[in-house]
Order: structure tokens, then sequence, then C-alpha cells
């Protein structure tokens, strides 16, 4: 065993080792312990960390057990699942991902329900040709918007860690837009090619992706297949009686329900 190290994680103290801080190197912790950040100090001397510190009891755990254990009637998993984003551990992450699937199949009876819009948008750029020379350029481009509601708010928030928004050169889960506990709106634009990476920013056009599969949500069609994909894993079927039709094979309207 190491010598101890105390910790002053948002004014809670915690005493581990240096050898379980760092047993995830790519992690944030183990960056900060290896010397790859710089760490700050508390007035005595001891690590201090911004973050949540009643939560952090949870994620030290988990590194000293590679067990996420959480009390039955723990309330706070939105906050969990912010603070294991930061702290970046990614067995950690799978087993909060796991956890929430196991929480989600154990509430009753449910309903999910989405409609999709779609239309197409003209946006205006420019290009440079030269270190001096700009020429104006337009292009067509898809914008999706999916209203989605769910009488499960765990499954909205399993939906949550698996697509997230590329923005400004970065990903970030669509969790942190999730306002209501059963309702959620998605709204991204499809890639168009030819339109600078900096553009993107610069008009504030959000694309979807789904991950840990790396995959652009380029259309309502994948979109849909990913849904379906995430949503039957948690034990949802296709409702028969609604939509119609035509509406489902429109990609205009999911319902999907679940029987327990």
């Amino acid at each position: 065993m190491s010598e101890p190290i105390t910790l002053n994680v948002g004014g809670k103290l915690y005493t581990t080792s240096l050898l379980t801080l760092t047993r995830f190197p790519n992690s944030m912790l183990g960056a900060m312990f290896s010397g790859k950040i710089p760490t700050k100090k508390d007035s005595q001397g001891n690590c201090f960390i911004d973050r949540d510190g009643k939560i952090f009891r949870y994620i030290l755990n988990f590194l000293r057990t590679s067990h996420l254990d959480l009390p039955e009637d723990f309330q706070e998993m939105g906050l969990l699942r912010r603070e294991v984003d930061f702290y970046q551990i990614q067995p950690l992450i799978e087993a909060l991902q796991e956890k929430e699937v196991e929480l989600s199949k154990a509430e009753k009876n449910a309903m999910l329900n989405i409609t999709l819009d779609q239309k197409t948008q003209t946006v205006h750029f420019t290009v440079r040709e030269a270190p001096q020379i700009y020429s104006l350029s337009s292009s067509n481009m898809e914008v999706f918007s999916a209203h989605i509601f769910s009488t499960s708010c765990l499954f909205l928030k399993l939906l949550g860690s698996k697509l997230y928004y590329c923005f400004n050169g970065n990903l970030s889960s669509i969790s942190s837009y999730l306002q209501d506990p059963n309702h959620l709106t998605l709204d991204w634009v499809a890639s168009v090619e030819g339109l600078p990476e900096e553009e993107y920013t610069k008009q504030n056009l959000k694309r979807l992706w789904v991950v840990p599969d790396n995959k652009q949500i380029n259309s309502f069609q994948v979109f849909v297949e990913e849904v379906l994909k995430i949503a039957m894993s948690d034990g949802f079927c296709i409702d028969s009686s609604h939509p119609h039709t035509s509406d489902f094979m429109n990609n205009k309207i999911i319902r999907l329900i679940r029987y327990k």
C-alpha cells in the first residue's frame, strides 16, 4: 500500500492511497495524481477537488472494489451521472449504465412516445479560397427535431447516456438537457458536405452521435433504429394499436410500451 492521501472534495475529507486514485490512468483522477494535471491544495495542504463531496464516496468505493454499490433508496442518479462523467472512469461509466438499465427494468408498466419533425434549411457560409480571397456559398441542410415523452424517467436517463450532441468540437451527453424527468426535446442537424467545421459553431448547429458506437445520426431512419435498439433492450415493444402504420413507417410518430 502506498502512503495515505487526504482529499478535500467539495469540503468533505476522504483518505485513500495513491494506488487507488491512479488505478485507472486514463481517468481524471489518474491524470491528476500522476502529475499530468496540476492539483490544488486547501489551507491544510490537502488535495482539493471542487466537486460534490457526498457523491464522491461512491466513486472512491468503486476504485477500491470495482463495484458500484448504491443504497436502495438512492435518489440522486442524475447528480451521480454528472460526477461520473467528470471523473471519466470508463469501467464506472459502464457500471452506472448497467445499474440504470437494472433500475429501469424494475419499474412497472411504461409508455414511450416520440414525435418527429424534419425540415430543410438553407445555410450561408464563407469559403476561404486563398489567404485574402473569400467567397460566399450556401447549401441546404436537414434539420431534425424529436419530442420525447416517457412515463419512465429512468429510460430517458438511459437514452441520455447513449446519445450525445457534437458542438464546438466536443461531445456532451443529452442528459444535461433533460430539464423535465419525463420530457426531452432534441434538435440537431445533418452534416453538410463542404460546410467548414467552424461554421457549425458559428451558426449554433448541433449534430447528434451515438456513443460508444461513435456513429453520427444523419437521418431519421438512423435515429429511429438507434432509439428502437435502446428501447427494446430496456423491455419496450412497439404498440400495435398506435400510431397508424403510415405514420410509423414515415418516421412521424413512434410509440412503444412496456408491460411488467
